[in-house]
């Protein structure tokens, strides 16, 4: 099985991607498709096929493939447009003026007025020939839809303008055979402001489209264009793409990395916070990783390089973003469901409209008005635009607190947690050990004492001795390790033993310390014991480190009424003296891997939403069997691979702000649905005449500009949304 996503031009509203994405998935070879109309983009995963082959079903679907996707990118809107629009625009001014200059007693242009019918019809249709020619993409792209069953907002527009086209070339026909009286019968107007109409709302819906793509377009640009390459001593200055792995590349202060690497020579604060949301500098030292677009404060750095391309950091967030965005929620599926039926209902109520109307003997004239106008005003855009945009902004949301979703499904769901279950070693801990606390019951000071049981334990490669930092080297002799009770040393010619209570036992030795041995065990320490010529003389608890802001991440739970739970592996004794310090309440401890995501079932099955967060492999069935699975960036590839969220900044604080995104992502989303749906209720029955009775009538011009204005409400709600802070 393979997977592609290829960059896809030519879809217009919701109608051309949900008839591409069907179309793809009826072709042999294709397993699944998605398609995502803000980012123009096919998501395929086939075999026994090619990209070729992927990209002639793409046209025959009556679109375009302009190759693989690489990389968000702003909508480029060529001058010529924006010149073509104004330039009609102006256009259609003047002609607005020969049509209503005379209702308005402006004064009259010489041989082009009502007076003179002739040259004034042919004025008019000379002019919606080019503005036929202007709009000639839309009407292109309706009949290729029509032609492939897959009618959308082109096929309407095309069949509204040229139903008006003919129908006013028709009595253009008669004027020039002398009958002027059709003068009056003459709508070329409707098909020039129709079209114009149009094209102003695509370029506007367009932009600010592109809009809500900034935070993801801002992850792109992160990365410098150029790095300076180091080869033989001498400073090269290269552009990104000529980078290769293991090139050795250097930093100035005050410029960007350019490429994941580790430092080969160097100390230096660096600015990580676009991809942690950790406004602090960094210390990074000799063989510590640097993420490309991390800014070098201090100091001149060299660092190899390891990961570039489409392996960078960024762009494998870039690429967890476009991913959830092309995925579909179950609203986003019912919406798209609902826009590709849209087309065709509108079709056959324009058809219904104007055959009952004829035959209830309304004049031609006015039933076409109201058949073109049906067409140009229900607008299946806002429809299909109302989830997927906000799907897009939120997800630019997300990535600023360094929270990227591998589908959009999350938002739907997020919304609803109540439940937050933590493992606790490397999630509500860093998995690294550290002296918690030391008793010293010797006449040496602390800072000796320790220094001792240092150079004892850098003897070993136990986890325990990771906790000991050797602060001054002193020579250990007659080193010895003692299976399953500690090690012995003999430092300064006297006899040391680092160990655990069996060591008591094998020598003899009585604690009289039972006070401090219980507060260190009750605080979820391992213990360790420093024996000095077979007398105690200290006391060391060592334990995991706890994360930043976790007891807040859990106050702000507890006070939103969502529960903390841990589920860890460790014991019950170590387990509560991590969660009482931490305010959680409920633990469930002494876990077997293969029993977490059986916890987590039966949570859900008592009508919990649960999100698991976790870090190792033995989570990873628990991360897939919750509601949401979230993964610390730190963890382990199966289990991120697992989770529905990555917290690229290890914030636990992150999932409240996911949540909240979630919960305003849901009501956004029933905001536009609703206007999408308000909007064509209200203006349909408007636009067959069914108000005509009470002065309530509508225009095709008017229907233009009221559907373009539907679809600026959904794209403003979203904007909007976007620039809450959260």
């Amino acid at each position: 099985m393979q997977k592609i996503v290829l960059k896809v031009s030519g879809m217009t509203c919701s109608a051309c991607s949900t008839g591409l994405e069907k179309y793809l998935n009826k072709q042999k070879g294709v397993k699944v498709a998605n398609v995502n109309l803000i980012l123009s983009i096919a998501t395929i995963e086939y075999e026994n096929i090619n990209k070729k082959e992927l990209e002639r079903y793409i046209k025959e679907a009556g679109f375009a493939s302009l190759g693989e996707f690489k990389g968000i990118e702003d909508v480029e809107f060529q001058k010529g447009d924006k010149c073509k629009l104004i330039i009609f625009g102006i256009y259609i001014l003047l002609l607005m003026y020969v049509s209503m200059g005379p209702m308005l007693k402006l004064p009259r242009l010489p041989f082009i007025n009502p007076n003179y019918p002739l040259p004034l019809a042919t004025l008019f249709f000379t002019s919606t020939l080019l503005f036929l020619w202007y709009g000639r993409d839309i009407i292109t792209s309706g009949i290729k839809n029509l032609l492939h069953k897959m009618p959308n907002m082109d096929t309407l527009v095309m069949f509204s303008v040229l139903f008006s086209f003919l129908y006013s070339c028709y009595g253009y026909i008669n004027i020039l055979l002398g009958r002027n009286a059709y003068l009056e019968s003459l709508y070329f107007e409707s098909t020039i402001m129709v079209i114009y109409f149009m094209k102003l709302g695509r370029f506007i819906e367009d932009k600010s489209k592109d809009k809500t793509k900034d935070a993801i377009k801002k992850l792109v640009t992160i990365t410098p264009q150029n790095a300076i390459l180091k080869v033989d001593g001498k400073e090269k200055k290269v552009t990104i793409d000529e980078v290769k792995k293991e090139d050795l590349l250097l930093c100035k202060p005050g410029d960007k990395i350019a490429v994941d690497g580790t430092i080969e020579s160097g100390k230096t604060y660096v600015d990580e916070s676009f991809i942690t949301g950790e406004s602090r500098p960094v210390l990074k030292k000799r063989g510590d990783h640097v993420i490309a677009g991390s800014i070098n404060y201090d100091d001149y750095m060299e660092y190899r390089a390891k990961k570039i391309g489409r392996e960078s950091t960024i762009s494998q967030i870039v690429k967890l973003v476009v991913e959830a965005t092309n995925t579909k929620s179950k609203m986003q599926k019912i919406a798209d469901r609902l826009s590709g039926y849209f087309v065709p209902i509108l079709l056959l109520i324009a058809i219904l409209t104007f055959i009952v109307q004829i035959l209830g003997g309304l004049s031609i004239e006015n039933v076409l008005i109201h058949m073109v106008t049906i067409l140009v005003v229900a607008c299946p855009c806002a429809l299909g635009l109302a989830v997927p945009l906000v799907v897009v902004v939120a997800s630019g949301l997300c990535a600023k607190k360094g929270l990227f979703l591998r589908n959009s499904e999350v938002l739907e769901k997020a919304r609803n947690i109540d439940t937050i279950v933590f493992d606790k070693t490397g999630t509500l801990t860093f998995g690294k050990l550290k002296i918690f606390r030391l008793f010293n019951y010797s006449k040496y000071q602390d800072n000796h004492l320790f220094n001792i049981a240092s150079n004892l334990e850098k003897n070993v490669s136990h986890p325990i001795s990771t906790a000991f930092m050797v602060n001054e080297k002193l020579e250990v002799n007659d080193f010895k390790t003692l299976n399953g009770m500690g090690i012995y040393g003999k430092v300064n010619g006297k006899e040391y033993y680092l160990g655990n209570e069996k060591l008591l036992s094998k020598l003899k030795i009585e604690d009289h310390h039972k006070k401090d041995y219980d507060y260190l065990v009750q605080n979820g320490c391992s213990i360790i014991y420093i024996i000095e010529n077979n007398a105690m003389i200290g006391l060391v608890g060592v334990r995991d480190i706890i994360r930043t802001n976790i007891k807040d991440t859990v106050e702000k739970l507890n006070k939103n009424n969502m529960e903390a739970i841990m589920l860890t592996g460790d014991n019950e004794i170590t387990a509560q003296g991590i969660a009482k310090e931490l305010g959680i309440k409920k633990v469930i401890a002494s876990v077997l891997p293969q029993e977490k995501a059986s916890h987590i079932k039966k949570l859900i099955n008592n009508g919990k939403r649960v999100a698991m967060v976790g870090d190792g492999i033995n989570d990873a069935p628990a991360l897939v069997s919750a509601t949401i699975g979230i993964s610390v960036n730190d963890g382990t590839d199966v289990a991120m691979d697992a989770a529905d969220v990555i917290l690229m900044n290890n914030d636990m604080n992150t999932i409240l702000d996911l949540i909240k995104i979630s919960k305003k992502s849901y009501t956004v989303i029933r905001q536009n649905l609703f206007w999408a749906f308000f909007y064509n209720l209200c203006m349909i029955p408007i636009a067959m005449g069914l108000f005509s009775a009470f002065g309530i009538s509508m225009t095709p011009m008017f229907g233009s500009i009221a559907m373009i204005f539907s679809s600026l409400t959904v794209i403003g709600n979203s904007l909007r949304y976007g620039r809450v802070k959260k």
